[in-house]
Formats: C-alpha cells, sequence, structure tokens
C-alpha cells in the first residue's frame, strides 16, 4: 500500500513539474508574445501617423481646391450675368435700329411717290402748256 502511494506521489510530482515547466513555457510565450504586440501597436501608431498625417495633407488641399473652384464658379457666374447684360442691350438696340430702318423705308417710299407725283404733274403741266 505504502509503495502505491509511493507510485501515485511520485507521478503526481512528476505531473507537478511537468505542469510547472508547461506554465513557465506558456509564460515566457506570453512575455514574447506581449513584447512584439507593444513593437506591433508601436509600428500601428507610427503608420497611423503617417496616414494621418497625409490625409490631413489631402483634405487641406481638396479644400483649397474648392476654395479655387468656388472663386472660379463666382467670377463665372459674372461674367455670365455680365455677357447676358450685354446680349439685351444689343437685342434692345437692334430691335430700335430695325424699328429706325422701317420708318426711314417708309419716309423714302412716301418720299418716292410724291417724286412720282411731282413729275407726273410737271409732265401734264409741260403737255397743257
Amino acid at each position: 500500500d505504502a509503495a502505491r502511494l509511493a507510485d501515485e506521489l511520485r507521478l503526481e510530482q512528476e505531473n507537478a513539474q511537468h505542469c510547472e515547466k508547461q506554465r513557465k513555457t506558456l509564460d515566457n510565450q506570453v512575455k514574447e508574445m506581449q513584447v512584439k504586440l507593444d513593437e506591433a501597436e508601436q509600428v500601428a501608431m507610427k503608420g497611423g501617423k503617417k496616414v494621418t498625417s497625409r490625409l490631413e495633407q489631402k483634405i487641406k488641399d481638396l479644400e483649397s481646391q474648392l476654395d479655387n473652384e468656388s472663386r472660379r464658379l463666382v467670377d463665372a457666374q459674372k461674367a455670365q450675368r455680365r455677357t447676358e447684360r450685354r446680349i439685351k442691350e444689343l437685342s434692345f438696340s437692334q430691335e430700335e435700329d430695325h424699328k429706325n430702318h422701317e420708318r426711314m423705308q417708309e419716309l423714302v417710299d412716301k418720299l418716292q411717290n410724291k417724286v412720282k407725283s411731282y413729275k407726273k404733274q410737271i409732265e401734264e403741266a409741260e403737255e397743257i402748256a
């Protein structure tokens, strides 16, 4: 009975030693993994800062482009309004010129008719005389 207890004790001690070795191995692995994790976090932080910095610069560039395009749009709209105003002025002027031309043509037609009438009167007067 004592031999059996001695065997069980020896097995338990061997098992405890084996478990202790595994625990130490796992502790070392945990420490190594923690170091790797810390390094990876540092690399990620550096990379993240670089990416953040690049993205912030890109945002600034895009905002600047937006401001430039907004100014160009305002300038283009002003130019369009000036052009539309000039077109209206020219259209009005063309209409007035057309009306004046028609009036002048009517006057020319009336004067030509008067001239014909006077010629006819002169011819009739010459025939009578």
